[in-house]
Order: structure tokens, then C-alpha cells, then sequence
């Protein structure tokens, strides 16, 4: 069995500019077992994946149950996990770094803090507050015998402030801050993502949504890391609907056709067995 610190020292080389590594987010134990078995090389959580096997909507899961899934997504694999920890379950520091303390206790490779506040009215931290945060969680993080890759998110472009000279000072401070690895979720245009990449010193993770460069343009910008949040979960639920609506509505059963697949896939996963 790999270390926890062999994993976060692992995790951490694996951010290559120009080379992404490309880690989707299981949310579940199935789900995290599955993609290992297809060759991937880490994994993250997903907030809002994982709620929506709780029946929630994203940002409803307590500290204590994002904390506890990220403990079983590590017990399902010997892969680096990363966790989406959202704002940390915290508005001041020192409950931003009592959240990463109780991560590191997981088993976690690493964990990203986000600076979104929950509150629509202000939605965004502060730049100054913000990077305090970040520096309690890097201090947190980076405390352990196990040095966690802190990963900063500026959440800027998922809220409707689309202002990339201060998503990018946000990046420089959260990288001043101790950041490891730096994230700017919902850019989609190559040309912005350049000018992040070429205005930090830290690695850069993209978020793969529609309208984002391929993977391949990402990494002629540089980029360093592409996750896919709850995208993958939400694939699969959809395939669920779909499946469902043809038995209630046409009584027949052409989706038995992905079930064997998905059935056989799972059968590979944990058995260890190749296809």
C-alpha cells in the first residue's frame, strides 16, 4: 500500500504545464473503483455529485459528511484523492484551517478551498480576507507528515463576475498565500486560460465544461490539471432518466444494452481482472 505522504508527494508531480493530468471526480465508492480500473492516475471528490447522491443540491452537505465521503473514496483506491472541500465549512481562518486539519486525517493526497461565501448578496470573499483563508488552509495542510496539495479556487467566473484581472491578482495572492495548486473554474476561452497560466507560478487546474478548449488545446496553454466536477455523476444519472422514461413510457428495454456494459465494467474494477 502507498503512503499517504508517498500519495501527496505523487499527486503533487503528476501537475505537469503542458501535460494534464486529467482526474475526474467519482461520487461514490462504485464510481471511484471504476475509474481507477480505466488508468486514470488521481481522483477528486465532488460536491455537488455527492449531494446528489444524498438526494441534496450542491452545497447542503455538512462538514462532517463531505469530510466522511472523502474518507470513503480514499478507502475505495490506492490512487491520490483530492477532496472538494467548498469554502472549507468556514467563513474565518482558523475554522478554514480546523477543516484541513480534520482532511488530512482522511487519508487525503490533497483538498481544494474555494473563496465562494454561500451568501448571494456578496458572493465572493474579499481579496484580502480571501487570501488570509488561503493561508490558514496551506498552513493547515502543509503542517502534517503528509504535505497536502492545497488547491485555491478564485470562483469569480462561476458567479457572473467575469473580471480576469481579478481572478488572476486573486490567483497571484492565493499563490502568495501557500497555495499549491491554483483554479480558476468556469473560463472557457484559451486565451484567458494563457493569461492565467503565464501570470502564476503554480500549477493551473481547468474545469472541462461546455464550451472549453479540448484537452489537447489546454495543453498548449499549459495547463497543468483538468477535473470535471460533478459532470460525470450527473452523466450517469442522465442515463438513468433516460433508461427510466423508455420503461415507463415504451415499456421496452434498450438501455439492457449499457447495463451489461456497466454491469461487466464493474465486474473488472473489482475483481482487478483486464478487459
Amino acid at each position: 500500500m502507498t503512503t499517504q505522504t508517498e500519495k501527496a508527494e505523487q499527486f503533487l508531480g503528476l501537475h505537469r504545464p503542458g501535460t494534464p493530468l486529467l482526474m475526474p471526480n467519482p461520487w461514490d465508492q462504485g464510481s471511484a473503483k471504476l475509474l481507477a480500473s480505466l488508468g486514470f492516475q488521481a481522483l477528486a471528490t465532488t460536491s455537488s455529485g455527492f449531494a446528489a447522491t444524498l438526494g441534496r443540491l450542491d452545497g447542503s452537505v455538512s462538514r462532517d459528511e463531505a469530510l466522511g465521503h472523502a474518507a470513503a473514496i480514499v478507502a475505495a483506491t490506492d490512487l491520490p484523492v483530492s477532496a472538494d472541500l467548498e469554502n472549507a465549512f468556514a467563513d474565518d481562518p482558523a475554522g478554514v484551517a480546523q477543516t484541513i486539519t480534520l482532511a488530512a486525517e482522511t487519508g487525503l493526497a490533497g483538498c481544494s478551498v474555494e473563496d465562494y461565501t454561500g451568501h448571494d448578496d456578496q458572493p465572493i470573499y474579499d481579496i484580502g480576507f480571501a487570501a488570509e483563508r488561503i493561508a490558514a488552509a496551506a498552513e493547515a495542510a502543509h503542517a502534517g507528515p503528509a504535505r497536502l496539495v492545497l488547491t485555491a479556487r478564485a470562483e469569480n467566473h462561476l458567479y457572473g463576475r467575469r473580471d480576469l484581472a481579478d481572478t488572476i491578482a486573486r490567483l497571484q495572492a492565493y499563490q502568495e498565500a501557500g497555495a499549491d495548486v491554483l483554479y480558476a473554474p468556469g473560463l472557457t476561452s484559451q486565451a484567458d486560460l494563457r493569461q492565467v497560466v503565464s501570470a502564476v507560478d503554480r500549477p493551473v487546474n481547468v474545469l472541462a465544461v461546455a464550451g472549453a478548449p479540448s484537452v489537447g488545446q489546454l495543453a498548449e496553454a499549459g495547463v497543468s490539471r483538468v477535473s470535471v466536477g460533478g459532470a460525470l455523476a450527473f452523466a450517469a444519472l442522465g442515463a438513468l432518466v433516460d433508461a427510466a422514461t423508455e420503461l415507463r413510457d415504451r415499456g421496452t428495454y434498450g438501455y439492457l444494452a449499457l447495463s451489461v456494459a456497466g454491469r461487466r465494467a464493474v465486474e473488472r474494477a473489482v475483481s482487478g481482472k483486464q478487459a
